[in-house]
């Protein structure tokens, strides 16, 4: 289950904070949930600018943090 925050938005990258149980040999990328390889884009995530065009830029940019993920199996 992924990490929210108080107000039940998702926590991602550097908002994670320490992690128990994060299995990877790497810190969090930072569209990266506490789940290693789910990533969040867009108004559901915490600090986002709930705007269309920053969450089209969001999920454009978690493409290539899953091609980072997948790099790293």
């Amino acid at each position: 289950m992924v990490q929210l925050d108080e107000r039940q938005f998702v926590l991602t990258g550097a908002d994670l904070g320490p992690l128990i149980g994060w299995n990877v040999d790497r810190d969090p990328l930072p569209l990266e949930t506490s789940v290693p390889g789910v990533f969040a884009a867009g108004d559901v995530r915490h600090g986002s600018i709930k705007r269309v065009a920053g969450a089209v830029g969001e999920g454009a940019t978690a493409i290539r943090f899953v091609h980072t993920h997948l790099a790293s199996l």
